[in-house]
């Protein structure tokens, strides 16, 4: 996240209004810290960009925050260290200073992915790990079916892979990160074989993109899926989800090392 807003918001969401509820739904899966903790290796500080709540800050071992949104600093537990008020853009540390770096879902709000990538490699030695979505993926997922607007707005968002691993050069990997069943991170596709939990408006407000469309998408969305379920016509398509342990959907880590 960077530019501010006078609320203590910050990027291109109003973490003000939509934040409020936001660790209760977006509880980091250990699963999925597994992945992070491993795209880290042996880093012993670690510099974590738009930080929010501090969600997976516990896959690394020193960790400095950084997030410019007040709302989100007040969210983060007090056995972690308040993060800074800082944008990605302008980062307010020395070259080199840190031995690995990571953002974690928040690449798409910033204003200048490139400029913030940017700083990130330059307060660097080693590996910058990026947590995001793949935006030639994120339609794939039913919920297209039901609320294409908010998968548009996704893909609009996200940078691509290859804008990311050209921004921070070097020697890169993108991997899939394997979405579990039952994840806690309630982002759209961890509701992949549960969409009853989508039908709660805060579960929804959770994910950002929800936020860029207006009560029409919403009300379609909870009447059309509502109905599918009572009918048993989601279920009929996609219910073989529903057992699957786990989902690869668009979910990814950007690697790059110098």
């Amino acid at each position: 996240m960077t530019t501010r807003t006078q609320d203590g918001s910050a990027g291109d969401v109003d973490y003000g209004t939509i934040g409020s509820g936001y660790s209760s739904f977006r509880r980091p899966d250990e699963r999925i810290a597994r992945f992070i903790a491993q795209a880290l290796g042996d880093a012993r500080t670690v510099l974590n960009v738009g930080a929010g709540a501090g969600s997976y800050e516990s896959a690394a071992r020193s960790v400095t925050a950084v997030e410019p949104s007040g709302a989100m600093r007040a969210q983060r537990p007090a056995r972690l260290a308040d993060a800074v008020d800082a944008v990605a853009e302008n980062l307010p540390f020395a070259d080199g200073e840190f031995d690995a770096s990571m953002t974690l879902f928040s690449v798409h709000q910033w204003s200048d992915v490139r400029a913030g990538l940017r700083e990130m490699r330059r307060v660097t030695r080693g590996p910058v790990v990026i947590l995001t979505c793949d935006p030639a993926l994120v339609r794939d997922f039913w919920l297209y079916r039901y609320a294409p607007e908010v998968l548009e707005t996704e893909a609009r968002r996200y940078p691509s892979v290859e804008e990311l691993a050209a921004a921070l050069g070097g020697t890169g990997t993108v991997t899939t990160v394997p979405i579990p069943l039952d994840c806690s991170d309630g982002f759209n596709e961890a509701y992949y074989g549960r969409p009853e939990i989508l039908l709660d408006p805060a579960a929804r407000q959770a994910c950002s993109a929800w936020s860029f469309v207006d009560d029409r998408v919403r009300e379609h969305f909870d009447e059309t899926l509502r109905h599918d379920l009572q009918s048993g016509a989601w279920d009929a398509e996609f219910g073989h989800l529903r057992s699957h342990d786990s989902y690869e959907g668009s979910l990814v880590i950007v690697r790059a090392t110098p």
